[in-house]
């Protein structure tokens, strides 16, 4: 009965008034998609008749059972401004009304980033912006994990003119802007952006039906007494916390006057105060700087620039608080008022606080101090004291307790709050800014993308809507060397979602910041988005993007790449000879590579690579340098010409054989005479470690630098236990596996897992049986037990199989003993033959044990391998198991 008089309640509560309601987007400046029907919809009473009024034209429905009511609209020509009149119980108007484009702007902190932020780089732009054609509508941050909401709580239009413009979102601007002067059309722009939020939290729950990780997220989040302890905040205390920075508990505070500095120390701005002497200090640092100004300066209001600063800061001219900031991102742009500028010395103070990471002033940004035409340079010798030192935090469980962004990152949450309110909304197209927050998972954007994508436009109703988005820009330190890169990945997952229909994308390597995860030039990015835009959504025959690889094919010592995009020709924007491609053999270990462009492809090669399979490009955080474009000045997308998630869904990655090198027992000669060896032919080997051996005890550091050359280091127990016969007199007692329990074999793996993870800090681990022996206590099977801890298991019985026969848990094993180069190699022949799976399981190489092979018969081998590594796939176990997995549910599912 309760709940009956509660649902009554609320339906009085929106109906009682008997009042029409539109929706917020549907108010005073809206404009309305053109040239398409459209859905005008909102609220009123249950059956209540409501009578719509546009160009002198009348439109009437009833409301619903529930309330619900829409009106469809056949084409309108773009133009404006009008007033729509909605009549029922009462009367509603909405003025100024333009028809028009409209485009959707989604993302994180790119998207949202406003004019304001960006108005010292493009000043005119500011102050002269008279497109009141232009309109935006921002959403502010909403989340809800329960579901999809009806409509927005706030929200207002406004036009991209003087004043209104510094709150409109930079990109989509710029991107309004290319279009309108184009077209002369209104364009609306919906921008429903949230600061550091992944992809998942902007997918509805029908976007997720092939995450299913995801949908039990969502479904657990929905259930508040989970949720609530995330999402309630504690109460508040009225007890003040105590202050501990000395600089603002002594008799006179540091950014004072009056105060007379002691035990201060020499530092330069900008810098990182881990880079200058203060090692892991997350604290409150304080900073100050005597200066002499310009007679022009004296009394009258500045800016003081202050670069950006990590974390949060004060700022205070002769004593005055000029500003502050509560974190890292934005730029430190203070005004100095009237009045606070003297002749003679002038005291700057800023008080930094940091609790994690790296502390101080970001370098090659603007610190200076300026009015009248007149700058100020505030680079170079300050002075530094310590007010406090933070205590490494110890205490609430991790990941528990109140977290006011949890539920924005959650599943399903901005999508509910910021994305199903506007989906009655047509609109001309999507843009999407979006990525930074997940190159932790890089490769699983390649799904998300598509699928956030296919799900906005069902929801939308609109199946072709044009797409576009941008690929992440350069960012971070530049690495000389190839190397891996999770941006990179990221920006690879991104390239990949090109094979969606109808989609576009805008490179932006060469527009970022190596220091600024927000760049400013938001121009550039506008009208790269603004090119997709004009060749999907307006059919313009324009070249709208730079080069997109397409191809590969091996000629030789070459690899040769073709291109789409590649417009009127290839160059190199710089004049200068391509950089940033590297090339691999089949062991993918990349090296610089030289590369000519030669009519519209590229040829790459290295003299140390005279068998290349694999090449990439601009493949860094931040891939400085890179200069492929076409002519049209647009660059390449980073892209690499394989992708190990689809050649993990071949058998054998496309080869006809795969070869795993197993050793066991943590022997020396594993370390003296294997890993030199398979280090210098590129080959990488699987090691079976008892950690409670000697060799494994003596020589930790060694073991773990193997893992860094892409070595398995796998769990063979911790003291090797095997069944006792008469004929392994070397069992012990206490390691005999005849008297294990299933349990105690159990904890003993587990817990040798654990220990190898903290020597490679890898959580995946493959096993070998001991012995070969697959029980303990007689009869007792206790692999069952570690299948959710192992990835596979590896067996002794001297059998090949094809990648269906394979079974993970039972990998068979050839142990080699005394056996000759040339009778190895026939057995790799032989898994060539049958496209099967060999192992070979060794022992003693070159000594140390008496299941031996000679270091001669062994080099043969590993030379063959690496000579026959087009058809012969050489891989660590743990690598080929994956490869199995994958096969094996691949043509399963099928």
């Amino acid at each position: 009965m309760k709940n009956v008089l509660l649902v009554a309640g609320l339906l009085f509560a929106i109906f009682g008034n008997a009042q029409i309601k539109l929706p917020r987007l549907i108010s005073d400046g809206v404009v309305l998609q053109r040239d398409e029907k459209i859905k005008i919809w909102g609220w009123a009473s249950p059956n209540e008749k409501v009578e719509m009024s546009l160009k002198g034209k009348k439109y009437s429905t009833t409301a619903d059972q529930n309330g619900d009511w829409d009106i469809q609209l056949k084409p309108q020509k773009a133009g404006g401004p009008y007033t729509i009149t909605f009549k029922g119980n009462n009367e509603v108007s909405v003025k100024d009304v333009l028809f028009g484009d409209v485009w959707l702007g989604a993302g994180q902190s790119n998207m949202v980033t406003p004019m304001e932020r960006v108005k010292e780089k493009y000043p005119d732009e500011v102050a002269n912006a008279d497109y009141p054609e232009i309109r935006n509508f921002f959403i502010p941050t909403l989340s809800n994990v329960d579901g999809p909401q009806k409509d927005l709580p706030a929200g207002e239009w406004k036009p991209a003119v003087a004043g209104d413009i510094m709150q409109m979102g930079a990109v989509t601007f710029f991107f309004a802007k290319d279009l309108y002067n184009k077209y002369h059309v209104p364009i609306g722009i919906i921008n429903s952006s949230v600061g550091g939020t992944p992809i998942e939290s902007w997918v509805s729950e029908d976007g997720f039906k092939e995450f299913p990780k995801d949908l039990a997220t969502i479904q657990r989040n929905k259930d508040e007494s989970y949720s609530s302890q995330f999402t309630t905040r504690p109460p508040s205390s009225n007890v003040q916390p105590e202050i501990k920075d000395e600089g603002l508990t002594g008799p006179l505070k540091w950014y004072e006057n009056e105060y007379q500095p002691k035990g201060w120390n020499n530092y330069y701005i900008p810098g990182y105060w881990e880079d200058q002497g203060l090692r892991d200090l997350n604290g409150v640092v304080w900073f100050r700087r005597e200066l002499e100004i310009p007679d022009e300066l004296v009394g009258v209001e500045a800016k003081l620039f202050m670069g950006r600063i990590v974390d949060a800061d004060e700022v205070y001219v002769n004593g005055t608080k000029i500003g502050n900031i509560t974190y890292q991102y934005p730029p430190r742009r203070y005004t100095v008022p009237e009045g606070v500028l003297k002749k003679g010395k002038n005291l700057i103070v800023v008080r930094v606080t940091n609790s994690g990471g790296k502390g101080g002033f970001v370098p090659d940004k603007n610190y200076e101090l300026t009015a009248n035409g007149i700058s100020v340079d505030l680079k170079g010798e300050w002075q530094y004291k310590v007010g406090e030192v933070f205590k490494p935090f110890r205490g609430a469980r991790r990941g528990g307790g109140y977290n006011q962004f949890w539920a924005q990152n959650q599943p399903t949450a901005l999508y509910n709050a910021m994305v199903a309110p506007l989906t009655n909304m047509t609109v001309k197209g999507m843009l999407w800014y979006q990525g930074e927050s997940n190159t932790g998972r890089p490769k699983a954007y390649a799904d998300y993308l598509p699928a956030l994508i296919k799900d906005w436009r069902e929801k939308f109703n609109k199946p072709n809507a044009p797409f576009l988005w941008v690929q992440l820009a350069n960012f971070q330190d530049v690495n000389y060397l190839p190397t891996e890169s999770n941006w990179a990945e990221l920006r690879f997952s991104q390239f990949k979602t090109l094979s969606v229909p109808n989609t576009a994308m805008a490179v932006i390597i060469d527009l970022g910041e190596w220091n600024d995860i927000h760049p400013l030039n938001k121009e550039g990015v506008g009208k790269r988005l603004a090119l997709g835009a004009l060749k999907l959504a307006y059919g313009e025959d324009i070249v709208y993007s730079g080069p997109i690889f397409k191809s590969s094919e091996i000629q030789g010592d070459k690899i040769v790449l073709h291109f789409d995009s590649v417009g009127s020709g290839l160059v190199s924007n710089d004049g200068e000879p391509l950089h940033r491609f590297e090339i691999a053999g089949q062991d993918q270990e990349f090296v610089w590579a030289d590369a000519q462009i030669v009519g519209n492809t590229v040829e790459v090669t290295s003299d140390e690579v005279p068998r290349p399979a694999y090449v990439r490009y601009a493949w860094a955080d931040n891939p400085r340098g890179a200069n492929l474009y076409n002519k049209e000045g647009l660059p390449a997308s980073p892209f690499q010409n394989f992708d190990n998630e689809e050649l993990n869904q071949l058998p054998w990655q496309g080869k006809k054989a795969a070869v795993i090198l197993t050793y066991d027992d943590a022997l020396n000669v594993h370390l003296d005479n294997v890993v030199p060896l398979l280090d210098s032919l590129n080959l990488k080997g699987t090691f079976y470690v008892s950690t409670f051996s000697e060799a494994f005890r003596n020589r930790l550091n060694d073991w773990k630098r193997i893992t860094w050359n892409g070595h398995e280091l796998a769990n063979h127990t911790i003291f090797h236990p095997c069944i006792g016969k008469e004929s392994r007199p070397w069992v012990k007692p206490d390691y005999d596996m005849a008297t294990y329990t299933v349990q105690r074999m159990v904890d003993e793996i587990k817990i040798n897992n654990t220990l190898l993870e903290a020597l490679d800090g890898k959580k995946e681990r493959t096993f070998a049986y001991t012995c070969g022996d697959f029980t303990v206590n007689g009869d007792d099977f206790f692999i069952d037990g570690l299948k959710d801890d192992l990835v596979a298991a590896r067996a002794v019985r001297s059998e090949m199989h094809t990648i269906d026969q394979v079974d993970l848990f039972n990998m068979d094993s050839y142990a080699i003993v005394d056996a000759t180069g040339d009778e190895m190699i026939d057995m790799v022949k032989q898994a060539v033959e049958t496209n099967s799976l060999l192992i070979f399981l060794f022992h003693g190489v070159g000594g140390e044990h008496s299941m031996n092979v000679s270091l001669p018969a062994h080099k043969q081998l590993l030379e063959y391998l690496k000579e026959h590594d087009t058809e012969v796939w050489t891989a660590p176990l743990i690598d080929v198991a994956k490869n199995v997995k994958t096969y094996q549910s691949k043509t399963k599912t099928n």
